[in-house]
């Protein structure tokens, strides 16, 4: 094969230390009978290692030379190809109990992270290889300066770890940021008290809108004096200070 040149469009970083590779799959544990799903497997650095493990295996790749060279490698009785954009597959095609996994390209990972949780339901488990600032976002607490919708709306619908930590030099070529692995598994739905997940996802959405102002501003239209005193939140914090759950209780006030 002619040697593949990472294309920027895409944001192609190919993982290639050994080390975080084994690391990555001995934290997946894929069993045999899995229904693995990798994102953008690029030249192979985890596919093969989960082809190792499990009897078939689901792809997502969007740059078609390296779609043309899985299909030269792998008949489709071991890998199946889809072929395209993962911000627009539709997972659900796959089946049920899916284990995702990927280096997600960093230039579309929160996207694609939201992306990914209307599927929740369908899913088993996820790990993702993700810029480092993401992966502080994702798991920050209530008063972190990183914590914001990310934070939120991922945690209320996924239990989140963050798993390790890869420099640089891991990959060809070097990204510009550290990378590092977090693993996210679906809540049962008894934990999900969102009455409609919609609405909590616009509560959310408007009250980080512009971080430095009060909820009260930020949530004008929203909840008047009277709920904020009826739920007992403070209209003078701003939205990196409530938890998870009370944003779920302002979305079901009047859900």
């Amino acid at each position: 094969m002619t040697k593949h040149i990472p294309r920027r469009r895409f944001g192609q970083n190919f993982l290639v230390d050994r080390g975080i590779i084994a690391a990555i799959v001995a934290a997946i544990d894929p069993r045999l009978g899995d229904t693995v799903v990798e994102i953008g497997p690029g030249l192979g650095a985890l596919t093969e290692p989960l082809l190792s493990r499990v009897d078939h295996l689901h792809v997502v790749e969007i740059d078609r030379d390296l779609v043309a060279c899985l299909r030269r490698q792998h008949s489709p009785q071991r890998m199946t190809i889809h072929e395209g954009d993962a911000l627009a597959f539709d997972f659900a095609t796959i089946g049920s109990d899916l284990r995702v996994v990927g280096n997600l390209p960093y230039n579309i990972s929160t996207p694609l992270l939201f992306h990914l949780a209307n599927y929740a339901d369908a899913v088993r488990d996820m790990h993702f290889m993700l810029q480092k600032e993401v992966v502080e976002r994702i798991v920050a607490l209530p008063g972190d300066a990183d914590f914001g919708r990310l934070s939120v709306m991922l945690q209320y619908r996924f239990h989140v770890e963050w798993l390790l930590d890869v420099p640089p030099e891991s990959f060809d070529p070097p990204p510009k940021v550290d990378s590092a692995v977090v693993r996210l598994i679906p809540k049962a739905a008894t934990e999900l008290d969102a009455r409609d997940p919609a609405r909590l996802e616009k509560v959310v959405q408007q009250a980080f809108s512009q971080r430095r102002k009060m909820l009260r501003n930020t949530l004008r239209g929203v909840l008047d004096a009277e709920g904020f005193a009826a739920l007992g939140i403070d209209p003078g914090a701003r939205a990196e200070d409530l938890a998870v759950a009370d944003f779920v209780r302002i979305a079901n006030r009047r859900a």
